[in-house]
């Protein structure tokens, strides 16, 4: 069977701020449908798949594609208003790639990007954390996404890769035009090229004067006699910019809310830290940073389920509907700090699982010890009703999160 009727709109503001119901129903409801979904740039006819076991298959499934040829021409056949399609643009980096390609990049930034050299960083994740921390007054109103969550994975992705100080507000202002579903594809353009010009320089700057950090690194790396090329090193180190600390800021921003709303469960934690690292795993199921999976379309039929996709249609998975699968996870809505998480979606799965997620753990793990040891009582400065999530179906993160947090145990 191919279902071709649209399902419910998921542009609707309300869907936006709360995914959860109308994933609930799709899941009960055991059909795959196509929905109207905004890409970063164009409206799109697309599949959305909501189930855990066809969520994590579809994952690892090779005829699911990744090739900017077949994506960009899958936009263009499927978009709701074909004028507004502009030529994307997906540079040679790891996002965007099938095998064989995809598997040589992720090789040699496997080789740079190394286990040890992201333990390296925990001594200066902590006293960066702490730190930040130290300039927040107790019982004063701050704002958790622009105070910690967002400063902390920002400084910590420049240090790895070894981008100067002075251009972190650079790749927060790039990336906030490239990942945003109202700059106009010309501005989103204009912006590439404004990223790649300063990236080519600091590059440059680094083949001259090598330093311990990952773009030098990349720059000699080989695997069997192969580098990267300078196009796919400047797409890479871009996506490691960008991509290392949307994700990671969405995660802590999202877990201290879901301790705000669940206060048994920050109790829980506080009169026990060492649960941390399982309440980052329960904060990665219970809220994905990342709600759509990037872009993927069908290079030859697929079947979910009951459903036909045929080649050339556009595929996205929801991580947020697939871990709140009461299938896999029981009593799903419920936020359990001690439940065994593993399993979780948040990451992937398969050959595009993400790479920087031990540097994400370790991060919100770091953050979260540091918050409970200054702050062991925390509150909502707003009501829960004026919070407001980004107006974006791909990313789940909160606009803004005022808290007032006490030191009295």
């Amino acid at each position: 069977m191919t279902d071709t009727a649209l399902g419910p709109d998921m542009l609707e503001h309300g869907t936006v701020q709360d995914p959860y119901p109308l994933y609930r129903e799709l899941r009960e409801k055991g059909v795959v449908r196509k929905h109207v979904v905004k890409t970063l740039s164009t409206e799109v006819r697309a599949w959305v798949v909501t189930g855990y076991a066809d969520t994590r298959a579809l994952l690892a499934d090779p005829r699911l594609s990744k090739d900017p040829g077949r994506i960009t021409a899958a936009i263009g056949r499927h978009a709701i208003d074909p004028a507004s399609v502009a030529a994307a643009a997906y540079p040679p980096s790891m996002l965007f790639t099938d095998p064989p390609d995809h598997t040589r990049l992720r090789k040699l930034l496997g080789r740079a990007f190394t286990a040890r050299r992201i333990e390296s960083l925990r001594p200066w994740i902590t006293d960066l954390t702490v730190r930040l921390l130290a300039g927040v007054e107790p019982d004063a109103e701050f704002d958790v996404v622009q105070r910690i969550a967002l400063p902390v994975p920002v400084a910590v992705i420049g240090r790895l890769l070894g981008v100067p100080d002075e251009m972190h507000e650079d790749f927060r202002r790039w990336n906030a035009v490239v990942v945003s579903i109202e700059a106009d594809p010309a501005v989103k353009q204009a912006t590439i090229i404004e990223a790649y010009q300063a990236l080519s320089g600091l590059v440059e700057a680094k083949r001259t004067r090598p330093d311990d950090d990952l773009i030098s690194q990349l720059l000699v790396v080989e695997d069997d006699g192969q580098r990267l090329t300078d196009a796919e090193l400047l797409a890479t180190v871009f996506l490691m910019m960008n991509a290392g600390y949307e994700t990671t800021a969405n995660l802590i921003s999202s877990g201290v809310l879901a301790l705000l709303l669940h206060p048994l469960q920050l109790e829980r934690m506080r009169c026990d830290p060492g649960l941390v690292p399982a309440a980052v795993e329960e904060f990665l199921r219970w809220e994905s940073p990342l709600n759509l999976t990037t872009i993927r379309c069908t290079s030859e039929e697929t079947v979910v389920g009951e459903v036909t996709i045929p080649p050339g249609e556009i595929v996205f998975l929801s991580l947020c509907a697939a871990d709140r699968d009461p299938a896999r996870f029981a009593d799903p809505d419920t936020l359990d700090i001690g439940r065994d998480a593993a399993g979780h979606l948040a990451f992937g799965h398969g050959l595009h699982h993400c790479l920087g997620a031990p540097l994400a753990r370790m991060e919100a793990q770091i953050v979260f010890e540091s918050l409970l040891a200054r702050f062991p009582r925390w509150r909502l400065a707003v009501p829960v009703a004026d919070l407001e999530w980004r107006d974006s179906l791909q990313f789940r993160g909160l606009r803004s999160l005022p808290v007032r947090m006490s030191s009295v145990r």
